[in-house]
């Protein structure tokens, strides 16, 4: 007998600070705002907000950028007691840089920081043990000792029958070589029953076109469930048998596209878990249903500023979808 999972989802990876600009001082220097962010945590808030029960497993420092973001994580009811607290390294930052897109650039203080700290035995099992859906990206590879924590993580996972999720994430300066990322990205890709990745991923690995990188990743590596974001222009979704597209909403002022593709991940799963199937047996209208929805929240999400501030209101998102 199967016993009942307590968590949804559980996630592993980086909680940081991103510094993005809202304004210009008299020398021409931008003014930042400081958010909570790392896209595990935005992932987790927008899957908490539309009822999902989540936790986090991480480290930040015993600093009060560190404390701020556990409080947040809690504020927004996602469990934090997998987060360790680590008072030898500073919790990471990251600054954001906007274009007039909104389009964002990413520099970061992680030389090293908390987030890479995190060892294999601070991973908690009991955790991981309890969740239906293990997610995590590969930011959490960059560096020991969190690459070993994240691969010790994902054994967990396995092992206690829990669905693997990832975002591959790809952020290239915090990579030493792209060969390196690269090689991390393959590994992960194949560890993964779900997969959300954008079109640039794709095109970045293989120089396929999104619906042949999605192929690819249920033909040859062994994935059920396949999101490949196209930017402000939707997603390509498909599983065994059903192929979709969708796009995104119209109308929507783009201010900061910053934890948008979190957003459109936790949103997925959030609608996913709703479903109460394997991603295998998802019909094509609850396909359509999953992603319709993930774009619209995402979409959504670019108006406002940050990334676990902007996730939306569960009815903002069916309003805007019946538009």
């Amino acid at each position: 007998m199967t016993r009942m999972k307590h968590y949804d989802v559980v996630a592993l990876g980086e909680l940081l600070i991103d510094f993005a600009p809202h304004s210009v001082n008299e020398a021409g220097y931008p003014v930042l705002s400081a958010n909570p962010g790392g896209a595990p945590g935005n992932f987790l808030a927008a899957l908490t907000k539309y009822g999902c029960r989540t936790a986090m497993i991480g480290k930040v420092g015993d600093d009060a950028f560190g404390k701020a973001l556990v409080k947040t994580l809690e504020d927004a009811g996602i469990d934090a007691r997998g987060i360790r607290i680590d008072p030898n390294v500073f919790t990471t930052l990251a600054f954001v840089s906007l274009d007039a897109s909104g389009n964002r650039d990413f520099s970061f203080a992680r030389k090293p920081g908390a987030d890479t700290c995190l060892t294999p035995e601070e991973v908690d099992e009991e955790l991981i043990a309890d969740a239906k859906v293990f997610h995590f990206g590969t930011l959490s590879l960059t560096d020991e000792p969190a690459a070993g924590a994240t691969r010790h993580a994902i054994e967990l996972a396995k092992r206690h029958g829990a669905l693997i999720s990832l975002d591959p994430n790809l952020r290239k300066p915090l990579w030493k070589r792209e060969e390196d990322a690269r090689e991390a990205i393959e590994w992960s890709l194949h560890q993964a029953d779900i997969v959300k990745i954008s079109d640039e991923e794709i095109d970045w690995l293989w120089g396929f076109s999104p619906e042949e990188g999605a192929e690819k990743l249920l033909r040859e590596y062994g994935a059920s469930l396949v999101y490949a974001t196209l930017g402000p222009k939707g997603c390509y979704a498909a599983n065994g048998t059903n192929r979709v597209t969708v796009q995104s909403p119209s109308g929507i002022h783009v201010v900061d596209t910053t934890g948008a593709g979190d957003i459109f991940g936790g949103s997925a799963t959030s609608q996913f878990i709703r479903c109460k199937k394997t991603p295998a047996d998802l019909t094509e209208t609850e396909l359509r249903r999953i992603v319709s929805f993930a774009c619209t929240a995402a979409s959504l999400s670019t108006q406002t500023h940050g990334g676990i501030a902007s996730v939306p209101e569960y009815s903002d998102v069916t309003r805007k979808m019946e538009e």
